[in-house]
């Protein structure tokens, strides 16, 4: 065995060979490449100007490239009404039937939510679930989530002194105002399968971000519109424009977000919104300044929600 090996460390030792093997004295075998040389051509100095040349063919081929992309849906009418299709895979879109519940009260709002949130758990299985989408307005209300301690009953009348009612609620977050002008929806899904690929939480509120953030940037031409180390959705990182805040209850998703439309942002000033100290609250009408009513905002933030959802609204 040792006489073979030696045998190849030899025939590697060659000149003839590019590779150099050696046997050390303590018995370690070395074995390494020499560097090579490289033709001039490889080493001569880069001709900026053909660099540019090349760049731009560059763009030019990825934009054509760009224009004749594979969609991201068939298209054919009656299959785009049931497959979602990345570039090599089609998946079949998941439907979420729309309820518009108008100008509501909180609690009445509530009780719709519990409603829907039983019927969806009723209907889970593991290859179909029932989800809906509850659009409406609010009437005039404070509500607080779970880390609600800070609110006394002091605080509640106060606020209730003001001519708004107050609730104190099961969602994430701390306290905000709905009232008219704000156009909210409540995702009531199936939270593993309201998109065409499983979700988690934590990518669930990332989608309901981005519906919004889209839906500002795209739909009403808003710019430095993101999200910051707070919840909900902000314009350059310090004039909130919308609420997120969710609640789990069986894998079914309720609660969900509000973006101000034309709302009257005077009621804000009475609280410490989501807890953080000098918080400036905006809407679409004081950014893009003109009047953007419920009815306006509303079919756009649904497309949005659709897109990033990659479902199907009925």
């Amino acid at each position: 065995m040792l006489r073979n090996l030696f045998t190849t460390a030899r025939r590697f030792a060659s000149s003839d060979s590019p590779r150099k093997v050696v046997v050390c004295s303590n018995g370690t075998i070395a074995a390494w490449h020499p560097p090579q040389e490289f033709p001039y051509e490889h080493t001569k100095p880069i001709d900026l100007s053909s660099s540019k040349t090349d760049q731009t063919s560059s763009s030019r081929l990825s934009a054509a490239a760009l224009a004749s992309a594979i969609p991201r849906e068939p298209v054919n009418a009656e299959l785009k009404e049931i497959f979602y299709t990345s570039k090599h895979e089609w998946y079949s879109r998941t439907r979420e039937e729309l309820v518009d519940l108008g100008l509501i009260s909180y609690g009445a709002a509530l009780r719709e939510q519990q409603k829907f949130v039983e019927l969806v758990k009723a209907n889970k299985s593991e290859t179909q679930s029932l989800n809906f989408i509850l659009a409406l307005e609010h009437q005039t209300v404070y509500t607080v989530g779970i880390r609600s301690k800070g609110y006394t009953k002091v605080e509640e009348e106060r606020l209730k002194a003001l001519g708004a009612e107050f609730h104190r609620t099961s969602r994430g977050g701390l306290i905000t105002f709905h009232g008219p002008g704000q156009l909210v929806l409540y995702p009531i899904c199936d939270v593993r399968r309201v998109s065409t690929r499983q979700l988690g939480v934590r990518s669930f509120v990332d989608k309901l971000e981005q519906t919004i953030i889209d839906s500002a940037t795209d739909g009403f031409g808003i710019q430095n519109v993101g999200r910051t180390e707070n919840t909900g959705v902000w314009v350059n990182g310090e004039r909130k424009l919308a609420a997120i805040g969710i609640a789990v209850s069986g894998g079914v998703s309720y609660h969900g977000i509000a973006i101000n439309c034309n709302t009257d942002l005077t009621w804000f000033d009475n609280i410490v919104g989501c807890g953080i100290e000098g918080v400036s609250t905006t809407s679409l009408s004081l950014e893009t300044r003109r009047n953007i009513s419920v009815s306006e905002a509303r079919p756009i933030l649904l497309n949005s929600f659709a897109n990033n959802f990659e479902c199907l609204l009925s």
